[in-house]
């Protein structure tokens, strides 16, 4: 990316969406310090920013991933990386790294994950990374993505396949009781197995690492 009028490097330009208004000021200031980094726009939906980023066609999009209502920043990075012709680099910029959240995002088209805990300067080369197409992790999340790729996928047994094949439905806990035949304390044990199995700490997340490691019927 070159700046014709000035003869150097264009500015990476960026999209932030970020539901909280207060943290989305926080970091429009804080990008507007940075240099070789123009903020183009902001959102606070992901909705908001398909509009933004197919009518301003920013080099990268921060991108929370809880937005509250509408669609999430997982579903939205997935939208943004798999229109045609130019699309956005996706860095996602969160509070949440679970197993779940980062494997999730990545599968989404997610260039690079990144923890609001980093320091600015952090941030900033991670959006120069990300505006190369280069990965560009976290510490914390390189090494758990490592983790994840050295350890053996997860043995659950048959009751645990059980239970979590009818999470996936999206029966609560009383209701998997009721049609395994089993008490809702047994049941709550075994999500506990489960959880601890998978390396997470929602049923969504044990959803969503189920299925990405095949472990669903």
């Amino acid at each position: 990316m070159t700046d014709p009028a000035a003869g150097g490097p264009a500015p990476v330009r960026i999209l932030v969406c970020d539901d909280h208004v207060v943290v989305r000021a926080g970091l429009l200031a804080l990008l507007d310090s940075a240099p070789g980094i123009e903020v183009v726009g902001e959102a606070g939906t992901g909705e908001e920013a398909l509009a933004l980023a197919g009518r301003l066609a920013p080099d990268v999009v921060l991108m929370d991933l809880q937005l509250g209502a509408g669609i999430d920043g997982v579903e939205t990075t997935r939208r943004l990386t798999a229109g045609t012709g130019r699309v956005p680099h996706v860095l996602v910029l969160t509070t949440y790294d679970t197993d779940a959240d980062i494997t999730r995002a990545i599968e989404a088209g997610a260039t690079g994950y990144l923890l609001k805990a980093e320091r600015p300067e952090e941030l900033f080369a991670a959006i120069h990374t990300a505006a190369q197409g280069r990965t560009a992790l976290s510490g914390p999340v390189a090494g758990r993505v490592m983790a994840n790729l050295r350890k053996p996928r997860p043995a659950l047994t048959d009751r645990e396949r059980d239970i979590l094949a009818q999470l996936a439905t999206g029966l609560g806990n009383r209701e998997i009781a009721r049609a395994l035949f089993i008490s809702e304390a047994t049941v709550k044990t075994h999500l506990r197995r489960i959880y601890d199995k998978l390396g997470v700490d929602t049923r969504a997340g044990a959803v969503a690492v189920a299925k990405e490691q095949r472990l669903l019927p």
